[in-house]
């Protein structure tokens, strides 16, 4: 998961730079180093990718390990910066956290290289590179995958509650709830929700509550627009004021679930909001005529138009460190092109980020043999990544200390706490205006 990096955080690695050396003069021969993430569908992706390009380049080798082990991956990326060991490429950077990379001088402006632009919108639609173009016009990233968050559902459980359809809207979803809790053994408390989602702080939370809820309501609508709050509109309050009520009303479970019992398999939650990894989890693990399907995020009574949510975006990166970004920017080519992504794809039941997915013939093959990732793909034509913005993290926080008060304690109104989020990120911002 995703963590702070807070100024302490970034103090102490400058305190500790001096007890660091380079160790790029003994490392091995080769010509460009690549990390992963830890996850052992994308290392094993990654051999095939290394193996593939090697066994054709003999005269510029690819050395390829997994990110080193740590506390979190962002860390140890933090690390590798101040220490100046940094691999060439890294895959797994969350899409908030390139800008400030980039605007640290830390990356290769990949729109420099000659190619990047035309490979660039080859891939991605022209909302997908407006997303990913940093504030100074450059381009940090390459969008490589995205797990979209939609809601899952127990299908036999909306049956018995007599809906032959999804509770898409507020309302509906609310009533539907209303009917389900339930206090099955008679001690006066519930312990039959209709949904569950964390109840934590940390920022990287509202990612996959609020955040997904905010898209879907607003047609995709940036938080951050111009270095200034965009949310305290009629969206952003509808969802704190949804989201209240679910907890309001003992709609949504309050507790963490322990790893001895998945409570949406028991029937214990009828839906959560989630992406395409709970399907390999759940085809594992279910029990048998257990039936379940995915919807986009709810939305608002009288929502028009698409639905968007939020697609948890992984972005590949060049540090300023590599001797060569040409090679590095022709390796990571190979890795994503459409047989690089269908690779991808069937190795790890993540999606790739680019156009036309679900259009391709090798694609539409494998979402045949997998009709629930079916709903992801189509759901990956209407996603939002994160905001460029260097503080973003912090907006977040912001944003979450203020979801304590109104969506978990019911101490504020949805208005008063928004609002309070929109005039603390603004001060946050204007005090680091450049």
């Amino acid at each position: 998961m995703h963590r702070q990096i807070s100024s302490n955080i970034l103090l102490l690695f400058l305190l500790l730079l001096g007890a660091c050396t380079s160790d790029h003069a003994s490392r091995q021969a080769h010509a460009i180093e690549y990390w992963s993430s830890n996850n052992g569908g994308e290392i094993k992706f990654s051999k095939w990718a290394v193996d593939r390009w090697n066994q054709a380049h003999l005269d510029s080798p690819v050395k390829y390990q997994p990110v080193p082990e740590g506390q979190s991956s962002e860390e140890i990326i933090l690390a590798a910066v101040v220490a100046k060991t940094t691999p060439d490429i890294y895959s797994n950077i969350w899409q908030g956290l390139v800008e400030f990379y980039g605007k640290s001088g830390i990356l290769v402006p990949l729109d420099t290289l000659d190619g990047f632009m035309d490979f660039m919108r080859s891939r991605c639609d022209s909302l997908t590179i407006a997303e990913i173009t940093s504030t100074d016009g450059h381009i940090y990233q390459v969008p490589w995958k995205i797990n979209p968050f939609m809601t899952i559902y127990n299908e036999r459980i909306l049956r018995e509650l007599g809906l032959d359809s999804f509770p898409s809207t507020y309302s509906s979803y609310l009533a539907a709830a209303e009917k389900f809790k339930k206090d099955t053994n008679g001690d006066g408390y519930v312990d039959q929700w209709f949904g569950n989602t964390s109840v934590k702080l940390a920022w990287y939370q509202r990612l996959f509550n609020f955040y997904p809820l905010y898209l879907a309501a607003s047609g995709g609508m940036p938080i951050i627009k111009d270095n200034k709050a965009n949310f305290n509109n009629e969206h952003a309050v509808g969802v704190f004021r949804f989201l209240q009520e679910l907890y309001r009303n003992n709609y949504f479970s309050r507790q963490s679930e322990s790893a001895a019992q998945d409570m949406f398999i028991s029937g214990q939650y009828a839906t959560k909001w989630t992406g395409p990894w709970e399907i390999e989890y759940l085809e594992k693990f279910k029990r048998e005529g257990f039936e379940y399907n995915f919807r986009p995020m709810p939305v608002p009574d009288g929502h028009t138009g698409p639905i968007y949510t939020y697609c948890d975006p992984k972005s590949m990166v060049v540090f300023n460190t590599c001797k060569n970004p040409k090679l590095a920017f022709e390796f990571i080519k190979t890795m994503m092109s459409e047989e690089g992504d269908l690779q991808f794809l069937e190795t790890t039941n993540q999606l790739p980020r680019r156009k036309n997915m679900t259009e391709l013939p090798g694609f539409q093959a494998f979402f045949n043999k997998n009709p629930k990732m079916q709903a992801f793909a189509e759901q990956a034509a209407h996603v939002k990544g994160a905001d460029n913005c260097e503080y973003l993290i912090e907006v977040f926080d912001i944003i979450s200390q203020e979801y304590e008060a109104c969506v978990l304690y019911g101490m504020k109104s949805p208005e008063a706490a928004i609002a309070d989020a929109e005039q603390a990120v603004n001060v946050l911002l204007r005090a680091n205006e450049k």
